[in-house]
């Protein structure tokens, strides 16, 4: 399998592709804020010679649901979110609004996924783990075969996910890392939602906010 990123929208925010051997692929939260932007991933996808079968979103915040609506007009595929984000998902209009941006509506999940689901992607396949915190309904998907995660909004490179915002929690947060993320082998990949890739070990060892030892916010 490969994975392939792409920054869209004001907020540098990550979309990925993943890609199997037989040709299909998963695109999650796509953040493309027009139709420019919208060429950029179609373009990729269409030269590859990918079918996409099926959307994801960690998190509905307005950075990671902008292109929802323009990847089910073009695919007419299925999308997956956590039922917990379905507010923030509804938000999105007003989150356009107050950060002056364009949206194009989503569409409602077709299903939702939860803790302990696994998402089978031909030979591959991806576990859902809840980590609250950020957002309410905030999953990441872990493909254990190729030892990385899609981490969304939860940890970044010497950074968390921001609390301050509607639906988020301090204290979730700091479990769903602690618990959650830094449960997983230290040598695991995350590709988060903005910035660079790290890894669990590094995070454990030098992250700013939680590291193995201490909590600084």
């Amino acid at each position: 399998m490969s994975i392939h990123l792409f920054t869209f929208n004001a907020f540098q925010e990550n979309t990925y592709v993943l890609a199997n051997g037989a040709g299909q692929a998963i695109i999650i939260d796509p953040g493309m804020t027009d139709e420019e932007e919208d060429k950029v991933l179609f373009e990729f996808i269409e030269n590859r010679g990918l079918q996409p079968i099926l959307l994801l979103n960690t998190h509905c915040h307005i950075d990671h649901i902008l292109g929802n609506a323009a990847v089910i007009e073009k695919y007419g595929i299925p999308f997956y979110a956590h039922e917990k984000d379905l507010p923030t998902l509804e938000r999105g209009a007003a989150a356009s609004m107050m950060w002056n941006i364009p949206y194009r509506l989503s569409p409602q999940p077709t299903k939702f996924i939860a803790e302990g689901d696994r998402i089978e992607f031909g030979e591959h396949s991806l576990d859902v783990l809840f980590v609250p915190g950020h957002a309410p309904g905030h999953v990441v998907f872990v493909d254990h075969q190729h030892e990385m995660v899609i981490g969304g909004d939860v940890l970044f490179k010497g950074s968390v996910g921001r609390v301050d915002l509607p639906g988020s929690n301090k204290e979730d947060l700091i479990k769903s890392i602690q618990e959650k993320m830094y449960a997983l082998p230290d040598h695991y990949v995350v590709h988060p939602g903005h910035g660079p890739a790290t890894t669990i070990g590094e995070e454990k060892v030098s992250n700013y906010f939680i590291g193995a030892n201490y909590v600084r916010f």
